[in-house]
């Protein structure tokens, strides 16, 4: 429960030295940028543009080379692969790759080339087909489509709309006093007729004009050839085409063994692409370079040892200063780091905040077990995430989180389940009763929902209202921690004794003895207690809510105001009744499930239906109660537990670092 203390390193050295220095503070990975203008005493920062960009087209080669590989030749990766992290390459074969780089973009260069000319051709390609397409209604024609006939005759080429006849053809033309004319129909389809209309060489005009009349287009396109012949040709320069394409694409395929070589250059020009981006702002004269970030307190003394005692430099550590907006990191143990995701999703704790991590991770893991109550389905959501865990140790740092979360949330699950007496919901009694003939029930260690669901009811109500009070003592904690005494007192302390004199005022009356199933008497005493606790609480709420108001009346309206707000208390307490409903639903799904899968009784059938209902019904509640477990945790955390004390909004830590996207380099880390 610890947002790391952070500190200014600043760092003022000689120019030789700035890209070992450089080197050095991003392999480390423990520095986040923040420079100090230092224009005023004649230092100026360096245009690395060019530079920057130069990288980065080259980064983008290699991520297109790659991405043409995985097109042509791509690898053979199980569906997990994704869970699998970055590879771990040792630093030297990483510099023999830099090294070697040129050569590599060169292959890079190729493939892309080979590619360009592949799309190319399929370009070339389609537009061929769509000639031969063109060419087909020609096909019966047994002379050029430029044809223009003989020297006595014409020959007219086009469509008419589907809908004219020849009938209709020969009385347009007879209609220009046209009769030495010969009209032949080579195709027709649903949408046109294509015909050849032979007439004599001084008609030609004015057959042509009486065909338009009726809708008459020459082709887009008259091929020198027979159309037959024409499409020979085209379907022989496709197969040249598509010959070139395999050929081509053998070429890439040859490829395939500089993939690791490109993943390696595609990140080192990345990582030189960063590094000139943060030279492009460091204050510069023209034999000094100066260097300012923010630091975690508890690594100060590794930038000293590694910066400090090895160049000829001055390094100087100060605190945050009150106008500083610095980075937030957090520091929690294995089993509350789990959780950070979560918290990063509302939003890190912002300067002077309290991380509510530790805490959050308890009651997130609780609530979470307490919605899906299952012991199997706890048991299963468990030990994949542990098989995932150890199987794949190099998995993004996120994804790790994510996958403990919800191993712990399993293991909380089983607990539950347990407790509920919930194994798959009531399978070992349906199974037992239909197909063993003798029922056997697995008790709960405490309790069963589905037959008392009043007493979950309360319960669930009870461990809301603890969560509610453990954040206004967050609250609480943050104002005495900042010498907020009053505060503590008006805005905590009364609020508790509000609250919970409203509470054991509740729990002797009848309505809550109606719920409970019980009926529970105090003493005289404690009852007079907890009556004054609330009337002490709600005065000194009226009072007190509007203290920073001189105005009296003023005052007492916003206390009244405030006082109102007992009754988002009550809804927040109400809130957590979807435990019950969460844990309810799990259980009735389940067993109806389990009866379904048994309709056919003791037989063959009976066994078959069972299983085949059994996998696929209880893969889906839990799927679908696993999602709903996570998504009404996240907001009794967010809108129930933070709306008491957190307001978030603070900046993630940026590091420095070789942010690679293909691989890790194995070295030594500071």
């Amino acid at each position: 429960m610890a947002v790391l203390p952070m500190q200014r390193v600043s760092i003022c050295a000689l120019k030789k030295d700035r890209k070992a220095i450089l080197e050095k503070v991003q392999s480390m990975g423990i520095m986040e940028m923040n420079q100090i203008t230092g224009e005023e005493d004649g230092f100026e920062t360096m245009d690395t543009v060019n530079a920057r960009l130069s990288f980065d087209k080259k980064t983008q080669t290699a991520d297109q080379a790659l991405a043409v590989l995985d097109t042509y030749a791509p690898q053979k990766q199980s569906m997990f692969s994704s869970l699998a992290g970055k590879d771990l390459v040792e630093k030297e074969k990483f510099d023999g790759a830099a090294a070697k780089r040129e050569s590599i973009l060169d292959k890079a260069d190729q493939i892309l080339s080979d590619s360009k000319k592949i799309a190319e051709n399929k370009a070339g390609i389609q537009k061929l087909e769509n000639q031969i397409e063109v060419l087909s209604p020609w096909l019966d024609l047994d002379v050029p489509m430029d044809y223009t006939g003989t020297a006595k005759t014409a020959m007219i080429l086009g469509t008419m709309p589907r809908e004219i006849t020849l009938e209709t053809i020969y009385q347009k033309l007879a209609e220009q006093d046209l009769d030495a004319v010969d009209v032949k129909i080579i195709h027709s389809d649903k949408d046109a007729i294509y015909l050849a209309v032979i007439c004599m060489k001084e008609d030609e005009n004015k057959a042509e004009e009486a065909l338009r009349t009726g809708g008459f287009a020459r082709p887009a396109q008259a091929a020198e050839e027979i159309p037959l012949r024409r499409k020979e040709l085209l379907e022989q320069e496709i197969q040249k085409l598509n010959q070139d394409i395999e050929k081509l694409e053998e070429e890439i395929k040859q490829h395939a063994k500089d993939r690791e070589a490109l993943r390696l250059i595609s990140d080192y020009y990345r990582m030189r692409a960063e590094k000139y981006e943060v030279l492009g702002t460091l204050p510069q004269s023209q034999r000094t370079f100066m260097l300012s970030g923010y630091v975690p307190t508890k690594y100060v003394p590794v930038i000293q040892k590694a910066i400090g005692e090895k160049f000829d430099c001055v390094l100087d550590v100060e605190e945050i200063k009150e106008e500083e907006d610095p980075p937030t990191a957090l520091q929690n143990n294995g089993f509350s780091s789990s959780v950070e995701g979560v918290l990063e999703s509302y939003g890190l704790p912002q300067k002077g905040e309290v991380d509510p991590t530790t805490i959050m991770s308890f009651f997130y893991v609780f609530f979470f077990g307490m919605m899906l109550s299952d012991a199997a389905y706890g048991a299963i959501v468990a030990i994949a995430c542990f098989v995932v865990l150890k199987k794949f140790p190099r998995m993004d740092k996120g994804m790790r989180k994510t996958i403990k979360l919800f191993m712990f949330c399993g293991l909380s699950t089983v607990v539950w389940g347990i407790l509920f007496g919930g194994y798959f919901g009531d399978v070992v009694d349906v199974v037992t009763r239909v197909f063993f003939g003798e029922q056997i029930t697995v008790p709960a260690l405490w309790f069963m929902p589905l037959n008392d669901p009043m007493k979950l009811l309360v319960y669930s109500m009870l461990f809301g209202l603890i969560h509610l009070f453990v954040g206004l003592g967050i609250k609480g904690y943050m104002l005495v921690k900042d010498g907020k005494i009053l505060d503590f007192f008006c805005d905590v302390i009364l609020w508790y004794a509000f609250i919970l004199g409203l509470v054991l005022m509740l729990i002797p009356s009848d309505i809550f003895a109606s719920i409970a199933q019980v009926k529970i008497i105090f003493p005289p005493a404690l009852a007079t207690a907890s009556k004054g606790l609330a009337i002490v609480g709600a005065i000194g709420i009226l009072l007190m809510s509007g203290r920073g108001n001189k105005n009296p009346a003023l005052r007492i309206a916003l206390g009244a105001y405030d006082l109102y707000n007992v009754t988002g208390w009550l809804s927040d307490v109400l809130s957590y009744s979807r435990l019950l409903a969460l844990g309810l639903a799990t259980g009735v799904i389940a067993s109806v499930v389990n009866q379904m899968g048994s309709m056919l009784g003791k037989s063959i059938a009976g066994a078959i239906l069972f299983i085949v209902v059994f996998l696929v019904g209880h893969a889906m509640n839990l799927a679908i109660n696993l999602l709903g477990a996570y998504v009404h945790t996240n907001r009794l955390q967010f809108v129930e537990f933070f709306g008491k004390f957190y307001e978030g909004g603070g900046r993630t830590f940026k590091p420095f670092e070789a942010d690679t996207k293909y691989v890790d380099i194995k070295e030594e880390k500071l």
